[in-house]
């Protein structure tokens, strides 16, 4: 045994010794070649599924926020012109590159405004049909989804408007209602104001809503919406008809309820969630 010490112990001697660090040494395995295999494996994949993820989240495509300069205001101090009655058929915000036939909706047996279908209209906005038509005195609305599991959807860029964009509603009887943004902003929707999106004007006025701000994963719901307020500036003959485009006169609309009571039906009681 060389150097090692030898000790007795209740009066018998050691015949085991370790070395003069007093601990004993670890003992001596052999890793097999495969199992050295598979843990290189492992960790390849591991490496490789974290790679993934990272580029997935990466690769993402957000959704333009509304900026604090683009706030504006809700509408104009005065009353501006206005329009008769007339559904509107489709929508176009030539800066974001909008261009949308207009679905009709009302509200779900909740009480909650419509919003298309996901799967088959998440490349449409729609009008909900018991607010004013676009151009009458009153406010219009007009929504539509922010994106789908897909990717983006119809409103997509609608945070990127600033005030001073032009906003063109088609009527069913071919005049054109132009509108300009006045503002743009960005609501939480637990504090959604619903008397200022839906409530009574003085003026002709439109409303773009869709979904904004963060994304709830466990609810799969944005947080907020975005909305943009624009106000009626002038209007467009129908096609083939002389005259040319110029400011629209103040003339009475038709009579119309208040916009969400028609029909019997009250405001939607909550925001849109396209």
């Amino acid at each position: 045994m060389g150097n090692a010490e030898w000790r007795r112990i209740a009066g018998f001697r050691v015949v085991m010794s370790w070395p003069q660090t007093g601990c004993a040494p670890p003992p001596r395995t052999r890793v097999s070649l495969r199992a050295r295999a598979a843990g290189l494996a492992g960790v390849v994949l591991i490496t490789a599924g974290a790679v993934a993820i990272g580029v997935a989240i990466g690769a993402q495509i957000h959704a333009p926020q509304p900026s604090p300069a683009a706030a504006g205001a809700t509408g104009p101090r005065t009353r501006g012109p206005s329009l008769g009655r007339s559904m509107p058929v489709r929508v176009a915000i030539p800066a974001i590159g909008v261009d949308s036939k207009l679905l009709h909706l009302g509200v779900r047996p909740d009480g909650a405004m419509q919003v298309p279908s996901l799967y088959t209209g998440a490349g449409e906005a729609a009008w909900y049909k018991y607010s004013a038509t676009p151009g009458q005195i009153g406010a219009s609305i007009i929504e539509g989804h922010v994106d789908t599991f897909r990717g983006p959807a119809v409103f997509f860029r609608l945070g990127a408007l600033h005030p001073g964009d032009r906003v063109d509603v088609t009527l069913a009887d071919g005049v054109v209602a132009v509108f300009r943004v006045t503002g743009v902003r960005l609501y939480r929707k637990s504090r959604f104001p619903a008397k200022t999106i839906y409530g009574r004007t003085r003026f002709a006025a439109l409303h773009l809503i869709t979904c904004g701000g963060a994304f709830n994963y466990t609810t799969r719901n944005y947080l907020s919406s975005t909305v943009v307020f624009a106000a009626l500036v002038t209007s467009r003959p129908p096609r083939g008809r002389r005259g040319h485009a110029g400011p629209v006169h103040h003339r009475a609309p038709r009579p119309h309820r208040r916009p969400g009571h028609s029909r019997g039906r009250r405001p939607p009681a909550l925001a849109a969630s396209p």
